[in-house]
């Protein structure tokens, strides 16, 4: 054993770039949700001091504003059909103005409404809002599940495959080192990439492997511990590139389940997305039905 080995068993990033950055963008994610929930929490405790008139002024600007926003909510689904558009990359952008609006929309109608409502009317609109804004925070989790990311391309079952087969197959040297441990992580590939799971997962199987993946996983790693403590024993080689080894394992053994979970989880996220899109058209429909009537009887009456 020697440093040519430990060079073998350093795995490089190989994810694609679009899904790195992807993944990147998810820290802004997590800011932009900070500043929101911040700033419902702030409106929420000043709502009593009345600094906002809805039917006037900045607050009644807050409102049409708001409710631009998310009518233009509409210009993305519209934008999907359009090939033209899908080809310069429209599409694309306008997904990620979509959950920006999706949510600084409802955020400044809150304002508007001073987390208050009184007539029948201002209720609807205002409880539809917050239901799509919810559903759409939904429908963003269970995207990301079926995609590379929020940006990246929508994942397939026999991509997922080949990507765990050829990464077994590309072991980097770590079945010379650690036999046992690739031997029982062959077997749990084996039996999650037959038909029983990658055709048509069940809730129930995929439920059991969300479960299970956390037991497979501190299973493997305590297995390479383990078995590379006794390889050191033997090998003076392997004794002084222990921890490069062991980090090295457990960076394939970690990718590798992860691979393995994204596989029996796809189906399932797959038909929980298309049951989202059931429910989040007519909440859609209802919430421009009500911010209509809204308007209408704000200006009328």
């Amino acid at each position: 054993m020697n440093e040519t080995v430990v060079d073998q068993l350093t795995i490089p990033d190989e994810r694609p770039e679009t899904q790195i950055q992807s993944e990147k963008s998810l820290n802004w994610g997590f800011i932009g949700y900070t500043v929101l929930y911040a700033a419902i929490a702030a409106g929420w405790m000043l709502r009593g001091h009345n600094f906002i008139n809805p039917s006037n002024g900045v607050g009644y600007w807050l409102g049409i504003v708001g409710g631009s926003l998310m009518l233009f909510l509409l210009l993305y689904p519209a934008g999907k059909k359009s090939k033209l558009l899908a080809r310069l990359g429209w599409t694309k952008h306008w997904f990620r103005i979509h959950m920006i609006f999706g949510l600084v929309g409802p955020l400044l109608i809150l304002f508007h409404s001073n987390f208050r409502v009184h007539a029948m009317n201002s209720k609807v609109a205002l409880y539809s809002m917050l239901a799509v804004a919810i559903s759409g925070i939904v429908g963003r989790y269970i995207y990301a599940r079926i995609h590379r990311g929020l940006y990246g391309k929508r994942m397939h079952i026999d991509n997922l495959r080949k990507e765990i087969a050829d990464s077994m197959t590309h072991s980097r040297g770590i079945a010379a080192v650690l036999p046992g441990f690739v031997t029982e992580l062959h077997e749990i590939s084996a039996e999650l990439l037959g038909d029983k799971y990658t055709r048509r997962v069940s809730v129930g199987r995929s439920l059991l492997w969300t479960i299970k993946h956390h037991y497979v996983r501190a299973r493997l790693y305590f297995r390479i511990n383990r078995e590379l403590r006794a390889r050191a024993v033997v090998s003076p080689a392997i004794c002084g590139n222990y921890r490069e080894l062991r980090t090295a394992a457990h960076h394939y053994m970690t990718k590798q389940v992860k691979l393995l979970r994204r596989v029996a989880q796809l189906s399932f996220y797959e038909r929980l997305f298309s049951l989202w899109h059931l429910f989040h058209l007519p909440l859609f429909i209802l919430l421009v039905i009500s911010a209509l009537v809204h308007v209408l009887a704000v200006h009328m009456f």
